[in-house]
């Protein structure tokens, strides 16, 4: 069945959002919620924010009520969120109130989800994408009667919930890998097991180094050598999608950093400190400047080495000997000084024992959230066309 589209202007109020005088500390510090697009695409009503409204500062803003939907339309555009309770947002957010009588707001918030294509198509191509309020109200959405839209809202509401149990259990999952490191280990800030403490470089092999990659990459080769640069470093792992390649005669001028497939990587200049391991898979492959290769030493679990490298007492280390130039750098001297709580192999052996079933089960895990991702896109898709 094919619904009538219709306005967001002709379905409800619309508004820009604005921020109170922020040198006004009586303005801040209330009960009242300040929505800004870091609060959106949250998947669940927005209750609470990190920001917050006084009476005084509320009457600067503009208030919407429980139902409203939030939609960015300046910077990141199409990030969306419903209001959970009466809350404010900023300048960069356009907000809906639906007429209750012509749109149910949870069927609203899930049209409205769809916008975000022709949301990017009609932001001018500048630094600081911009749609305007007015812009936004000529966007429409299909309108089924209001049986039908409660219908909807609830059947996407329960595929949802299937979706966010799932990212839950992930993200318990990924928080588990630290809390086995500290249960066997401690903590290395205070080493109250008092295992030794070594540099990182004397865990490395004999005839290897830590080193960083390529300078100067040259542009993409089709059939190059693949590159692992810091964005493909995700979750521990390299990942293949968006690899660039290079010359194999640039290439050949870098063999000290080609992979063998079985080094820590760390990545030092940008984002810093962001670890990964690489596997059989990568073998052959190479690094970018960004990124430095530990090679280790039988003697030392790279798995235990990376999640010691995670820990809040090594990434602080980090931070605290960064360079800034141009950008935040980690020199490969500081990386090899890096003090090391080095436990016995065996129990080193233990921790990799215990994450690898925690990877087997993130990997079921993830598996199945991509499934609901995909049930939940073919509904959303059969729901709008009537076919629900």
């Amino acid at each position: 069945m094919k619904w009538p589209l219709k306005r967001l202007a002709d379905l409800g109020a619309i508004s820009t959002g604005s921020t109170p005088r922020t040198t006004e500390s009586r303005f801040y510090g209330g009960d009242l919620p300040f929505v800004t697009p870091a609060e959106l695409d949250t998947g669940v009503p927005v209750m609470s924010t990190p920001r917050t409204l006084t009476e005084e500062g509320a009457a600067e803003a503009r208030v919407l009520p429980e139902g409203a939907v939030m939609v960015s339309c300046i910077g990141s555009l199409g990030k969306i969120g419903i209001a959970g309770r009466s809350l404010a947002t900023n300048q960069q957010i356009n907000s809906v109130v639906f007429e209750r009588e012509k749109i149910w707001p949870k069927y609203g918030f899930y049209a409205c989800r769809l916008l975000k294509p022709k949301l990017d198509c009609m932001a001018p191509a500048t630094t600081l994408p911009i749609v305007s309020k007015s812009k936004f109200a000529e966007l429409t959405i299909p309108l089924p009667p209001l049986a039908e839209q409660r219908r909807i809202a609830e059947v996407l509401d329960r595929a949802e919930a299937l979706r966010d149990k799932r990212s839950t259990v992930l993200a318990q999952l990924a928080s588990l890998t630290q809390s086995l490191f500290l249960d066997l280990f401690g903590d290395p800030t205070y080493n109250t097991k008092r295992f030794p403490s070594k540099p990182l470089s004397s865990l490395v092999r004999d005839d290897d180094t830590i080193n960083y990659g390529v300078v100067q990459p040259g542009d993409d080769h089709a059939e190059g050598i693949p590159l692992v640069r810091v964005g493909d470093l995700i979750e521990g792992k390299v990942r293949h999608a968006n690899l660039k390649r290079i010359a194999p005669s640039i290439e050949a001028a870098y063999k000290r950093s080609r992979l063998r497939g079985d080094e820590v990587l760390v990545s030092c200049v940008g984002s810093i400190g962001v670890v990964a391991l690489a596997s059989e898979s990568e073998k052959g492959f190479n690094i970018a400047r960004a990124i430095a290769r530990i090679p280790l030493t039988e003697n030392t679990n790279r798995v235990f080495l990376s999640a010691y490298l995670n820990t809040d007492f090594v990434q602080r280390y980090f931070t605290n000997e960064l360079r800034t130039v141009s950008q935040p750098t980690l020199n490969i001297k500081q990386l090899s000084q890096t003090s090391v709580v080095l436990p016995p192999i065996e129990l080193q052996r233990k921790f990799a024992r215990r994450v690898t079933v925690v990877e087997k089960l993130k990997a079921a895990h993830r598996a199945s959230l991509a499934e609901l991702d995909a049930l939940f896109t073919a509904l959303q898709h059969r729901a709008f066309k009537g076919e629900l």
